[in-house]
């Protein structure tokens, strides 16, 4: 592998959107038979470097080569005819429609080069979802699927290509460690068949478990290209941070104060049973649990997006029943939830128009905008935040993933909500923005506000928790303080395991 000519080779590749220059000058190159991981806090440029591979954005300066031939790239559609295949951290898929129709989507047989063949169509995504080992129904329509099963379509559109470079970014950020392992072996047989893989990836075991070499970008620049064998964590974090990060989990701890929400009974028509807990001023309450346990839907329904058919909740004391999410976001309830982009921002939208949507109280008092008002909501989410982004009428949707977070934060905290429940808060992003989503954690918790987070990386649910709660089965299986949640005890209560 190590002679073989390069399957790609991006030069000094550079590209500006208004009032930032996103890559400066980077070089990149994909061996064939090899993963080469890319690596970079979230704003680095690894995602604009690759949707210039994609067809999706033109490069202002710079080549590219694939085997050795000079390319431009003119669109998404002739990247697949180059054989190169993409899949997205956000998701691509056109929700009404069924999965079969989703994985042949622009690539559709036809009967007589007219009508389509929908039989033909099932059984290519039988073949591609028989590959990855998944039991998803190919009739089933993607509305339908969760986070977990659509992250498999995806990669099973990707795998119907005959591509023979593979861009993954972020591919595994919603999966189960059973879904990886699949994933993992799926990724292994293409390398020995032949194909490259560029992987994108903010788990550091996973870099390590399948990359053979990583690149690092910083501020838009390439900083380093190394063999993973050669380089420690610590390494990787300095060339993607230009610092030491010692503390991952810098959980401060507060004083518990009084409840600020009690649930009692809580149980729905579709999942939830008999769920119980209370969550008190200055505390991060840890919510655990199995793809499927139940743990998203306790937060719909603690934010009025479900209907309760029993059960009791109770804010500052008040029993409350919201019919609504509206009103839940009256009674000082926030929800930053699992799916960003879809859920928490309206994307075309700018900075300022996304902290206002929950904040028209302040922003159109009497039907009236008051745009000095909005204005200062904006920046104050920007400056406090730390927010990286030219100016406020930035449209969210050409923020990182990290950024789009403080975003969802950010109209929240001009809302002065104290009840905080975050769904998978630091999924998709890199270390160094984790860090900092979780020092605003600290930060909400000293003021007085209580945080309910739901996370499916154990290292996060143990390190920044003061109390764990386990789920299973719509059911509430366990509750471990501090020093008796250890990683066995969770998981065994996750699973059903323990004696």
């Amino acid at each position: 592998m190590m002679d073989a000519p390069p399957l790609l080779a991006m030069h000094r590749i550079g590209k500006s959107f208004p009032g930032v220059r996103a890559l400066d000058g980077v070089d990149f190159d994909l061996r064939a038979g090899e993963v080469h991981v890319l690596l970079g806090e979230n704003g680095a440029g690894k995602s604009t470097l690759m949707k210039i591979l994609s067809g999706a954005y033109r490069p202002d300066e710079g080549t590219i080569h694939l085997a050795g031939e000079p390319q431009r790239i003119a669109s998404p559609q002739h990247a697949q005819a180059l054989g190169i295949s993409t899949i997205y951290q956000e998701f691509n898929l056109v929700p009404h429609l069924p999965v079969s129709a989703n994985i042949s989507l622009g690539r559709e047989p036809r009967h007589a080069g007219f009508l389509l063949d929908r039989r033909a169509m099932r059984k290519k995504a039988e073949t591609a979802l028989r590959e990855l080992e998944v039991a998803i129904d190919p009739d089933s329509p993607i509305s339908a699927l969760g986070v977990a099963e659509q992250q498999m379509v995806e990669v099973a559109k990707a795998l119907s290509l005959d591509a023979r470079i593979l861009v993954m970014d972020e591919p595994t950020s919603a999966l189960t460690e059973t879904e990886i392992a699949n994933l993992f072996a799926i990724v292994r047989r293409l390398r020995d068949r032949g194909v490259g893989v560029v992987y994108i990836s903010h788990r550091m075991e996973e870099i390590f478990e399948i990359g053979d070499r990583v690149t690092v970008l910083r501020d838009g620049r390439h900083v380093a290209t190394r063999e993973l064998g050669t380089v420690t964590v610590r390494e990787l974090v300095r060339d993607m941070a230009d610092r030491e990060l010692t503390e991952h989990f810098p959980r401060e701890t507060v004083e518990p104060g009084a409840p600020l929400l009690e649930v009692r009974g809580l149980t729905t028509r579709t999942k939830l049973r008999d769920v119980s807990f209370a969550l008190r001023r200055g505390e991060i309450l840890g919510l655990a649990g199995l793809l499927g346990s139940g743990r998203t839907e306790l937060a719909r329904a603690l934010f009025g997006a479900d209907p309760l058919q029993d059960g009791e909740v109770r804010v500052h004391g008040r029993p409350c029943r919201f019919r609504s999410p509206r009103e839940a976001i009256q009674a000082g309830i926030a929800l930053l939830p699992e799916d960003r982009r879809q859920l928490g921002l309206v994307l075309p939208l700018s900075i300022k128009r996304n902290v206002s949507l929950p904040n028209t109280h302040r922003v159109y008092p009497r039907g009236l905008l008051r745009k000095t008002e909005e204005r200062r909501l904006a920046e104050e989410c920007v400056t406090g935040l730390r927010v990286k982004t030219p100016h406020i009428e930035q449209a969210t949707a050409n923020l990182s993933g990290g950024n789009q977070q403080k975003v969802v934060l950010g109209k929240w905290l001009a809302r002065q909500s104290d009840i905080f429940i975050f769904d998978e808060p630091t999924r998709g992003i890199d270390i160094g923005a984790k860090v900092e989503i979780y020092r605003l954690m600290n930060r909400l918790t000293r003021e007085g506000a209580g945080i309910l987070m739901i996370s499916s990386e154990m290292p996060e649910v143990l390190g920044m928790s003061d109390r764990v709660l386990v789920m299973r089965e719509g059911r509430l299986v366990g509750e471990f303080n501090r020093a008796n949640a250890t990683q066995e005890a969770v998981l065994g209560a996750a699973l059903g395991t323990t004696p």
